[in-house]
């Protein structure tokens, strides 16, 4: 799996735990603990690319790779 960074939050609001991957525009998941939560965004992730491919679009290169390979 594509080494993204996983932003993961508490919302006081939800009571459930949040989680986004800003650099796929939407890629976001939520859980009851953190660990569903985690497991939730790797499945929306991994969702979000078989769609972005499906339809042609491109996929970002993960922050990090780009950064250690500019």
């Amino acid at each position: 799996m594509n080494k993204y960074e996983i932003i993961i939050y508490w919302s006081e609001e939800d009571s459930l735990f949040n989680c986004e991957i800003p650099e796929l525009s939407g890629c976001t998941a939520h859980g009851e603990i953190q660990e569903k939560a985690l497991k939730n965004i790797k499945d929306t992730m991994q969702l979000w690319m078989d769609t972005a491919k499906e339809f042609g679009n491109m996929i970002p290169e993960p922050k990090r790779w780009r950064q250690m390979y500019a």
